[in-house]
């Protein structure tokens, strides 16, 4: 089974998107083919009485495989702010024993899961958990979504070397312009490239309305 974990420089610069990207681009070599929100802050009434989240749905509609919303997004926060503060808002206490319990079962389901974290790197889950703890539980590749913007070379440069000292491997980036307007983007893309250590998966361009289905993602090997 093929699977890994999307992060972001930042909250907002994409990773919902990139995760979607990755899904289609993965439908085209595998049948069955997953996306998990691991753990959600922000939810909206559904129509079958209950709660959900907007990235959990975007992910769903990625998905060639639906499963239950407990495996899809096991940790769903009514609030939309850092987790950590969400949960204590709504008196729970995030553990990472039903997330990756949930990742497992995804396994034996799928023939490729991608997983989005929440916010960026060391986003707080708990007092003593962060995003990352979560990635080292699950032990996946990491794909970093860097939002270009001023200040992504360091956000960038910073969150790799976070990953990397967690033990992970960082299986590739993803650029989205989420600035239509930031001055020289390409040379900033092409700095990255030069010092990431890590191959560029896909260039999303600035979208008024984003889909997905408009990024061109080049999958490593081995996920083909």
């Amino acid at each position: 089974m093929i699977g890994c974990f999307v992060t972001g420089t930042d909250t907002g610069v994409g990773k919902t998107l990139a995760s979607c990207a990755l899904l289609h681009a993965l439908a085209a070599h595998h049948p069955r083919v997953v996306g998990m929100k691991a753990v959600a802050a922000g939810a909206e009434p559904d129509d079958q009485g209950g709660w959900c989240n907007e990235d959990t749905l975007a992910l769903r509609a990625a998905s060639t495989l639906i499963v239950p919303h407990a495996l899809s997004n096991p940790v769903l926060l009514p609030d939309p702010v850092s987790p950590h503060i969400a949960a204590l808002r709504a008196g729970r206490t995030v553990t990472l024993a039903p997330i990756v319990a949930a990742y497992r079962q995804l396994d034996t389901l799928a023939d490729a899961v991608v997983v989005e974290g929440a916010g960026g790197w060391l986003v707080p889950l708990s007092e003593q958990l962060s995003i990352a703890d979560l990635a080292t539980a699950l032990q996946l590749p990491v794909v970093l979504v860097v939002g270009l913007k001023l200040g992504c070379l360091n956000h960038a440069m910073l969150t790799a070397m976070a990953i990397r000292a967690q033990g992970l491997t960082l299986a590739g980036w993803m650029v989205s312009r989420v600035d239509p307007d930031m001055l020289e983007p390409e040379a900033n893309i092409a700095w990255l490239q030069r010092n990431l250590g890590a191959p560029l998966l896909a260039d999303m361009p600035y979208q008024a309305q984003p889909d997905p289905r408009l990024a061109e993602v080049h999958l490593p090997k081995e996920w083909q």
